[in-house]
């Protein structure tokens, strides 16, 4: 208001100035009157059409770009110009910032774990993030705008998005079917949802496999349980021989030892997962342990197998001694279990000149197993032959303990097999974790027990 009563003030004012100067020259002629309005009409015509020269500069600069400063004066226009100018500058600056923030916060989005995915009123994507796109096979450029019941055909998806209650998560399968999703629909706005998917692929595992362990670990105790309850009911109310009592406790003690190896592996696996990994300063002389595993064999085997170790001398590792021990004679017993009488079952302890990594591997004659089975025999409880494992005397917990145990380490653990010509179990401990004494023995040192 202020800019154009001062714009209406200085026309006036050229008005006033040039009907002072009409009315002096009209007067020298005798015609004061006429010069009066001439002179105002002058003045009025030179500010209007300085006016205008001026008013066309700046509806020029309004019209561009707007890269350049606006067009400076020191009257009105000049004024006006300024003043949009610094209008424009606060916009864009506003703009820009606020183009920031929202680049912000889809980077935010886009660095989350789960899908978010963004519909309008009629179901069509709006923006997704990469996670969405690879949970429903999508791409978030192509199928822009795109309606997601045309590219989404899951029937309990779109039941779910159409009239489900939208309160609880849908589960279905991804389409190109490798996961799980979890998708949860939430309003906003006016109509538009958002989507909400997460993958539960690893989390449905986790449940199937505590299902399954809890089932194997109740069938795997209630198997002997009911062994001895029909014993301890025997002893009770049938009197036996001198013979055959012998001969009853015999089969009771086996299936309590079986019992409390059951209970001693998981007690194992719980502590395995729960403590603390084994501190990489601690050092063991392997040799001793490589011959409690050997004795441990020979044992086992009762002379049915022929049996060879061979170590390479005064190697130190730095762990857990028991659970190292643990591990090798979880392998070498299984070696055993699987070779029939008279196979050769050969164990290795070397360090590879190469890396420095230690190999400890058993390799057995036995009956090997088929290739499919190799990725879930580290699974508690997995049997390639349940019937003959049970008969065998294993818990179906060795190599799960065996697995947790080299993992532990920093190690890996490789397995191969082929029905009919036995099974090699191999695991390895990282360089970082193996040394060797002073004077060691450069050659392997071997030992031997063959089969009586």
């Amino acid at each position: 208001m202020n800019l154009i009563l001062r714009r209406v003030a200085s026309a006036l004012l050229a008005m006033a100035i040039g009907a002072a100067l009409g009315w002096i020259g009209g007067s020298l002629v005798h015609w004061p009157h006429l010069g009066t309005m001439g002179g105002a009409a002058l003045s009025v015509a030179v500010v209007t059409l300085r006016d205008a020269a001026k008013g066309r500069q700046l509806r020029a600069w309004l019209r561009g770009a707007q890269d350049r400063p606006a067009p400076r004066d020191t009257g009105f226009w000049g004024e006006l110009g300024y003043r949009v100018e610094r209008a424009l500058r606060l916009r864009e600056r506003e703009t820009v910032q606020e183009q920031t923030r929202l680049q912000q916060f889809l980077s935010a989005i886009e660095a989350s774990p789960n899908g978010v995915m963004m519909l309008d009123a009629n179901e069509q994507i709006v923006w997704c993030n990469s996670q969405a796109a690879d949970h429903f096979g999508i791409d978030p450029e192509r199928d822009r705008l795109q309606r997601v019941t045309n590219l989404v055909r899951a029937p309990a998806f779109v039941a779910h998005l159409q009239g489900g209650n939208l309160d609880e998560p849908v589960v279905f399968a991804s389409p190109r079917g490798r996961a799980m999703l979890s998708v949860l629909v939430r309003p906003y706005g006016d109509g538009m949802r958002l989507v909400l998917s997460q993958d539960i692929t690893e989390r449905e595992r986790t449940d199937a496999m505590r299902r399954d362990f809890v089932a194997n670990v109740s069938h795997e105790i209630r198997t002997p349980l009911t062994v001895l309850a029909g014993f301890v009911e025997t002893l009770a109310t049938v009197p036996l021989t001198a013979t055959e009592r012998p001969r009853v406790l015999s089969l009771m003690r086996q299936q309590t030892d079986r019992i409390q190896a059951l209970v001693d592996d998981l007690l194992t696996l719980a502590q395995l997962e729960g403590g603390p990994l084994p501190a990489a300063d601690r050092w063991m002389a392997i040799d001793g342990t490589l011959q409690t595993v050997l004795a441990d064999a020979q044992a086992l085997s009762g002379g049915r197998h022929h049996i060879t170790l061979a170590a390479q001398a005064g190697c130190q590792v730095a762990g857990v001694e028991a659970e190292l021990s643990s591990a090798m004679g979880n392998l070498v017993s299984n070696a055993v279990r699987y070779t029939p009488e008279g196979g050769a079952i050969e164990i290795h302890w070397r360090v590879r000149d190469g890396d420095g990594c230690a190999e400890f591997e058993v390799r057995d004659s036995g009956i090997g197993f088929d290739k499919e089975h190799l990725p879930r025999l580290t699974e508690r409880f997995y049997r390639v032959d349940g019937s003959r494992s049970r008969d065998t005397g294993g818990t179906g917990l060795g190599l799960a303990i065996v697995k947790h145990v080299v993992q532990r380490h920093g190690g890996e653990l490789d397995i191969q097999s082929e029905p009919g010509r036995g099974s090699v179990f191999k695991f390895s401990l990282p360089a970082a974790r193996v040394r060797s004494t002073a004077g060691c023995t450069p050659e392997p040192l071997k030992v031997s027990a063959q089969a009586a």
